[in-house]
């Protein structure tokens, strides 16, 4: 590294602008690729140096910003694990070149995205090349169906025949297994049998001219399927995915409690999930900065008092000057809420007094309490 690259860094670091966020973020990356002794890096000391430099920038850092991080770390075996789970439980977009390729996620961080992320964050895992035999065994246990699709579709998972058994017995009931599995290039003919008797036409053509079957074994193994070979079977390529109620939320206190644990948690996130219109993450992040109760900021933000919104702002270190742009992305995040108009906001500007945000927190708590 020259002497004018490090100075480039130096001043990248004093700027709180977006573009050089990103530049200053792009170029530690290359500073580290270019080092080139990978064992080197992975040392507990230079490790935990790396993770709270990227964590300190990315926590603020915007969308944009994040999934170039994500790209170029992707396939980084340097990257700090720390960093790479937060990544893997940002957004889709941006989680999913990190779920797909990067060799800092383990098969325990794995099932945990299975257990703690989205549907959308499962599919991607299930899609991950040379998916291992641990993984594996939790998709199949958990059973959700468009997990179990993506899986089917995967050609390199570590799956047994057992497994594969698993999946052409749960194609009874799910369609979108079908296809893949009829495509899977492990599919033994004895499995290719058993999936005759439940699919369409088609793939039942295409089962018979890849294994040859017998005609005999396949008209043995409808008579003894009779009265299920077409019950509701159809030749159904796709599967909806449907988010199941609050996991969105419930993965955000997920990301929110593993900044919160590495001390990169700070106000600024605040104004970031507002910026990317993430209500829900902008609670919950309040709750964590002021330790306030999640129901309290929820009823706050839906009420008519916003200069409760401004106490619990002032509370976690939010700037006088900065809590108008708050007020506006949040009512026009909630259809308007917290009212009370522009008296309202002259009102939580009030808030703002000179008081110390130890007293601000507890004027907070205790008016929270009658909302």
């Amino acid at each position: 590294m020259s002497l004018a690259d490090s100075e480039t860094l130096l001043e990248l670091a004093k700027s709180r602008r977006p573009a050089d966020r990103e530049r200053l973020l792009l170029g530690i990356v290359e500073l580290c690729e270019a080092g080139g002794a990978v064992e080197a890096m992975r040392q507990p000391k230079v490790q935990a140096l790396l993770n709270s430099i990227f964590l300190s920038l990315v926590v603020e850092a915007e969308r944009e910003i994040r999934r170039r991080l994500a790209e170029k770390l992707a396939h980084a075996a340097w990257a700090p694990p720390a960093l790479i789970n937060v990544l893997a439980l940002d957004e889709i977009e941006i989680a999913r070149p990190v779920i797909a390729a990067s060799p800092a996620l383990k098969d325990h961080d794995l099932i945990r995205l299975l257990v703690e992320a989205t549907i959308e964050h499962q599919i991607e895992v299930a899609r991950r090349p040379n998916l291992g035999a641990p993984v594996v065994a939790a998709i199949l246990n958990q059973a959700e169906p468009a997990v179990l699709a993506a899986l089917a579709g995967n050609p390199t998972a570590e799956l047994s025949d057992a497994d594969l058994g698993r999946l052409v017995e749960m194609a009874r009931q799910l369609a979108a297994l079908r296809s893949p599995l009829a495509r899977h290039p492990r599919l033994t003919g004895e499995l290719a049998l058993r999936l005759y008797v439940w699919v369409g036409q088609a793939l039942r053509e295409a089962l018979v001219e890849r294994f040859r079957l017998d005609p005999a074994a396949i008209e043995a193994a409808l008579a003894a399927s009779i009265g299920e070979a077409h019950g509701g079977a159809h030749d159904g390529e796709g599967l909806p995915v449907i988010a199941r109620d609050g996991e969105q939320e419930a993965m955000e206190r997920r990301l929110i409690d593993k900044l919160h644990a590495a001390g990169q948690l700070r106000p600024g996130y605040l104004v970031r999930a507002l910026r990317e219109g993430r209500l829900s993450l902008f609670c919950t992040t309040l709750a964590m900065l002021g330790r306030f109760e999640a129901e309290h900021v929820r009823r706050v933000v839906n009420s008519d008092r916003p200069e409760l919104l401004g106490l619990a702002c002032a509370a976690v270190g939010i700037d006088r000057s900065v809590f108008p742009s708050i007020l506006q992305m949040v009512r026009e995040l909630n259809g308007g809420r917290p009212g009370g108009g522009q008296e309202g906001a002259r009102r939580a500007a009030g808030a703002f007094g000179p008081v110390s945000p130890q007293v601000a927190n507890a004027a907070f708590r205790q008016a929270a309490l009658s909302i």
